[in-house]
């Protein structure tokens, strides 16, 4: 016989595969597909196993990639919000309604670790929680950067909005990758990365 905390583990793991079909704006680097949320929070687990020593302090890159992998499993009931479309101020409450009832499907002891640590996400005060928020940033930066501007061009995105919405998060988190960051910014825009 199954135990209830087995089978509740069970249809959480079935529920979240919904995260794959939530599609977000960034392109894949080939450019073939948009990639979707279940894709980017992996990719983004794996920045964080590749470029933590670049991160600001020392954190624990465990729990970062905890973090990552968790981070937009409330797309599932609250939909993605690009960083550059139409905010319509209640994603968050949403947000947290989908992490009530999705880190609710689990044992209680687990459903509680996983939505502690999707608060200090949010939350970003943490060291582990500003590096995840810097790679957060960093990835669909690179990502308009390595695509000729991807959701940059299609937004109209100028020069300083990038500078404003992803510079705060990747300078606190991880400064040698907002360095980086910022010449290939300028490089884009055709500014000088001083500026």
């Amino acid at each position: 016989m199954i135990s209830s905390e087995l089978q509740q583990q069970i249809h959480f793991l079935r529920e979240i595969d919904k995260l794959k079909g939530v599609l977000r704006q960034s392109p894949l680097l080939d450019q073939s597909r948009k990639e979707n949320s279940a894709e980017h929070s992996w990719h983004l687990a794996m920045y964080a196993f590749i470029l933590s020593e670049h991160a600001a302090v020392h954190v624990n890159v465990a729990r970062v990639i905890k973090m990552l992998l968790i981070h937009d499993i409330v797309e599932i009931d609250a939909g993605d919000t690009p960083l550059h479309g139409q905010q319509d101020g209640k994603q968050f409450e949403r947000e947290q309604q989908a992490a009530k009832r999705l880190f609710g499907l689990l044992p209680d002891t687990q459903g509680d670790a996983l939505s502690a640590l999707w608060h200090e996400f949010e939350e970003g005060q943490s060291d582990d929680a500003q590096f995840a928020k810097a790679l957060d940033r960093f990835q669909p930066l690179l990502i308009n950067v390595f695509t000729g501007g991807g959701t940059w061009v299609e937004g109209k995105v100028q020069y300083q909005q990038v500078l404003e919405r992803y510079g705060p998060a990747i300078q606190r988190g991880a400064p040698v990758l907002w360095t980086l960051a910022r010449e290939w910014v300028a490089g884009h825009f055709d500014q000088s990365s001083t500026r």
